[in-house]
């Protein structure tokens, strides 16, 4: 597996090992779905402004957000990774073999400002962003009520297997 961690300057301390967290909540999330690849992931830390310019970018919203999912893959079915190589060929990288599943981006300002908000620990926060933000990356999403259901079950499994509650 490969784990990519960047921290953009200046951004606040969440003081917990993010890369440590990173690893043991994505790793939890691709045993959740059963994908059978070794994968490439990864994540930037950064701030509201940073998150914001990238939200309005690439998504056409003008605010900041807690955190954004970049899917290398698109999924016919959640967590199906059955048809990944004959659909996805270039979907893996060359020299590693490993599956490029995409990338996270994260605002430590938001992990701080929820974290307080909700009343939990900046560990469940991050955690949570990260557990949710691999299921994105998976084909999860959350658009539709019933799509909801599954994706806020999967994310509570991942977090209770973890034993990281609110």
């Amino acid at each position: 597996m490969t784990f990519s961690v960047e921290c953009d300057e200046g951004i606040s301390e969440l003081d917990l090992d993010v890369r440590q967290v990173f690893e043991k909540v994505a790793l939890a999330a691709l045993e959740y779905t059963g994908c059978p690849y070794e994968c490439d992931i990864s994540l930037t830390l950064t701030d509201d402004d940073t998150i914001r310019e990238m939200n309005r970018e690439f998504r056409e919203t003008d605010r900041a957000t807690d955190v954004l999912s970049f899917p290398m893959l698109e999924f016919e079915k959640p967590g199906d990774f059955s048809n990944i190589e004959e659909d996805s060929p270039d979907a893996f990288d060359p020299d590693s073999g490993e599956l490029l599943l995409g990338d996270i981006v994260i605002s430590a300002d938001h992990v701080l400002a929820q974290a307080a908000e909700y009343g939990h620990t900046v560990l469940r926060e991050y955690a949570f962003l990260i557990a949710h933000s691999m299921l994105h990356l998976q084909g999860f999403d959350h658009m539709e009520p019933d799509e909801a259901s599954v994706m806020e079950q999967a994310q509570n499994d991942i977090m209770e297997k973890l034993g990281i509650r609110r």
